[in-house]
């Protein structure tokens, strides 16, 4: 298994696993949809994406990221906002080599800090970030506000 910074070329399997990782989180499914999205963000340079190739070739887990700014610290923040691996793939290595290509790539772009979040049953999950040196927020409480559109 390899991890690679994916590109366009590499869209249409991300979009199949894109659209597994939404159906994870209870989203029907929509392909064309996550082909659109992800694209998008590539396209556009808004999202910067590692892919995890098994070695016959095909992507088996992917993870993307967001750069934003922390103007307290005046640094600049990685988000670390979907991570997914095909479920015959788990278990095997692959979302840990997501995120320390994640994580090396916070570094050399001298970012302050890599945040991410995961639903609260996740509990695999965050046996694997905590294990990789993650911690849990103790300080602030997340709130979200759903805008028509």
């Amino acid at each position: 298994m390899g991890v690679f910074r994916a590109d366009i070329s590499n869209l249409e399997e991300l979009a199949v696993l894109f659209d597994q990782y939404r159906q994870f989180y209870g989203k029907g499914p929509d392909l064309d949809g996550c082909r659109t999205f992800m694209g998008k963000r590539m396209a556009n340079d808004e999202s910067v994406v590692f892919a995890a190739a098994a070695n016959g070739g095909s992507i088996v887990g992917f993870t993307q990221l967001y750069c934003s700014f922390c103007s307290v610290e005046m640094k600049e923040l990685i988000y670390l906002y979907d991570l997914f691996v095909a479920p015959e793939r788990r278990r095997q290595g692959v979302a840990r080599a997501l995120m320390d290509a994640a994580r090396q790539f916070g570094i050399d772009r001298g970012a302050g800090e890599m945040k991410l979040e995961t639903a609260i049953d996740n509990t695999p999950a965050q046996s694997l970030y905590e294990s990789m040196g993650w911690k849990r927020d103790g300080q602030f409480h997340t709130y979200l506000m759903e805008l028509p559109g």
